[in-house]
């Protein structure tokens, strides 16, 4: 992972400090509480991203900053009517995943992943390091002591294959069979 956790932190969730803070003043009524929830919230978003990397980090950063509240707030056991109602109107959308959606989510993984495994294997291998290991195209061309030109091919073969498998399977097999037929061609060009 080239992004550390720090860069990604200060990259994607201290840019809405701001409208947090904003937020917290708005519908906490106790204005010392305020810099313990932003760092509470803080601390359980670089927790959890240590993990897996948020999608919505703002969501998650106003979202686990609600929760903080509510938990604050049933520890207080005096709630004010007028922070009840903040905190039911933070208009923050909020993924959250339905079994319905988790089911979807799981199935559309496993198409990827079998698309992805049906690839060619060089189409694979390049596709592996330029997207998950995040190499650049000339770090590729060196580890597999190939041109930048062989790599960019492997690279917009794998694309077209996968859309292809993606989306009508009789289409992807016709490519999947013609690409691994013209894998000998590339690979002469070592």
């Amino acid at each position: 992972m080239s992004d550390s956790l720090d860069d990604w932190f200060v990259r994607e969730v201290l840019p809405h400090e701001p409208a947090l803070l904003r937020y917290l003043a708005r519908v906490w009524p106790n204005p010392a509480d305020i810099q313990d929830i932003r760092h509470d919230a803080y601390v359980r978003i670089l927790e959890g991203a240590h993990r897996l990397r948020p999608t919505a980090p703002k969501s998650l950063l106003f979202t686990t900053a609600r929760n903080l509240m509510i938990d604050r707030a049933r520890r207080n056991r005096i709630v004010p009517i007028d922070l009840r109602e903040d905190l039911d109107s933070l208009h923050v959308l909020v993924d959250e995943v339905t079994p319905e959606r988790r089911a979807s989510i799981r199935q559309q993984l496993v198409r990827v992943t079998q698309a992805i495994n049906r690839l060619p294997d060089r189409c694979r291998e390049v596709l592996w390091l330029r997207r998950v290991e995040n190499l650049s195209q000339k770090e590729i061309a060196a580890r597999q002591n190939v041109s930048e030109g062989t790599v960019e091919k492997h690279l917009a073969r794998a694309a077209r294959l996968l859309a292809d498998l993606l989306s009508e399977p009789d289409i992807a097999e016709r490519r999947t069979e013609e690409t691994r037929r013209s894998q000998h061609d590339v690979s002469d060009e070592r």
